[in-house]
């Protein structure tokens, strides 16, 4: 079984092109940086790499939501296979690759927690309702439990 789940940040925008033929095909190349769970301590002159930087690849509707939606900063979650593969440079050498075929990507936070502010062309957002806390959940009054379905 061949199956990628990553969490991360997009390192730039999302690049596009559209294949060549009669029936043109978005291909979209990203990369995400993905933090570790943990960091390597045993690096030299102090430095700690904390996140990898995966190439990804996403094709037709994925890579047209990447299009619309992919812009530097963005935490995405992916699902997806890797992939591997080889060609010849223009120096003869070998040179092997390795990237993410993009399957299904989402959004892994909320335009406000991400805090970059750009617009994604969705609808702004509903204001808080009344009672509303700060952490977005609304204050129950006391004295209301014995209304309620769970305990």
């Amino acid at each position: 079984m061949n199956k990628v789940i990553l969490m991360g940040r997009l390192t730039r925008d999302a690049e596009i092109r559209y294949s060549q033929g009669e029936n043109a095909t978005a291909i979209a190349r990203f990369t995400l940086a993905v933090d570790r769970r943990f960091s390597r301590s045993n690096r030299a002159a102090g430095e700690e790499q904390t996140a990898d930087f995966i190439n990804c690849v996403a094709f037709s509707k994925t890579a047209e939501f990447m299009e619309r939606f992919g812009r530097k900063g963005t935490k995405f979650v992916l699902e997806g296979r890797i992939q591997t593969g080889s060609y010849t440079n223009k120096d003869g050498q070998r040179v092997y690759t390795t990237e993410v075929i993009a399957e299904n990507v989402e959004f892994a936070e909320s335009k406000n927690a991400s805090g970059s502010g750009s617009d994604f062309g969705g609808a702004p957002a509903a204001p808080s309702p009344s009672g509303a806390a700060g952490d977005g959940f609304m204050n129950i009054p006391d004295g209301i439990d014995e209304e309620l379905p769970f305990n």
